[in-house]
C-alpha cells in the first residue's frame, strides 16, 4: 500500500470529510477527520498501521506508545506487526503519563503513534513522557497530520511519518464564506456529547 491509498482508504471509509463543519475550538472548516470512520474496520486499521510498521521496521522499535484513545488502537496493531510491546499514555489529573504498571526503560527504543494530529499537543505530551523515562525516540507515525506540516512534536521532522497531510482551513464564523453561501453547519466529535 501507498501513501495515495492511504489518503483513498480515508475518504473511502469517510474518515476525510466535506462539508462545513463546527469545530471544537468553535471554527469552521470545509474538512473534518474522523477517525473511528475507519478505526471501526480492523482491516484498514492495520493496512494504516502496517505503512507506519514498515515504514520504522528497521530501526529497532522495542516499544509502540500512543496516546489514549485512538493512539491505544495504533499502538496495539503496529506492535502485533512489529512483533514488540504495546502501551499507552492518558491523562491524570490534567497531565499525560505512564499508568497501569507501563514504564519505559532508560535508552528503551520507542515509536510514538497517533490517528490524527492538529497541533501535536497530545504528541508532544507523549514525547514528554518518553524523554522524561530517558527512552529513545525513533519516529513519530500518523494516521493524518492536519496541521499542514506546521505541528511541533519537539523531535527532528525527519522522524515524522504521516501517511496523509491535510492543510485543513478553518475560519471564525463572521468570516466563514461556508457560512455567506448559506451551506447548513455540521458539529462532529463527541465534545457536543457532554451538552
Amino acid at each position: 500500500m501507498m501513501k495515495k491509498d492511504a489518503e483513498s482508504l480515508l475518504r473511502e471509509t469517510k474518515a476525510i470529510l466535506e462539508g462545513h463543519f463546527l469545530l471544537t475550538s468553535g471554527l469552521h472548516s470545509p474538512l473534518y477527520v474522523e477517525k473511528f470512520n475507519v478505526l471501526q474496520h480492523p482491516e484498514y486499521t492495520e493496512k494504516l498501521c502496517e505503512m507506519i510498521a514498515d515504514h520504522f521496521r528497521n530501526q529497532g522499535v522495542q516499544t509502540v506508545i500512543g496516546p489514549a484513545t485512538g493512539g491505544i488502537i495504533l499502538s496495539q496493531v503496529t506492535a502485533r506487526l512489529l512483533g514488540t510491546r504495546s502501551i499507552f499514555t492518558e491523562r491524570e489529573n490534567g497531565k499525560m503519563t505512564l499508568r497501569r504498571g507501563f514504564r519505559v526503560e532508560p535508552g528503551e527504543k520507542v515509536l510514538i503513534v497517533e490517528d490524527i494530529v492538529t497541533t501535536g499537543g497530545s504528541i508532544r505530551e507523549v514525547v514528554d513522557v518518553v524523554n522524561e523515562a530517558k527512552g529513545e525516540i525513533v519516529g513519530i507515525g500518523l494516521f493524518v497530520d492536519r496541521s499542514g506540516g506546521k505541528a511541533d512534536y519537539g523531535v527532528p521532522a525527519d522522524k515524522v511519518f504521516p501517511l496523509v497531510r491535510l492543510t485543513v482551513p478553518a475560519y471564525r464564523p463572521e468570516e466563514c464564506p461556508l457560512c455567506k453561501k448559506g451551506v447548513p453547519i455540521t458539529e462532529r466529535g463527541s465534545h457536543h456529547l457532554k451538552k
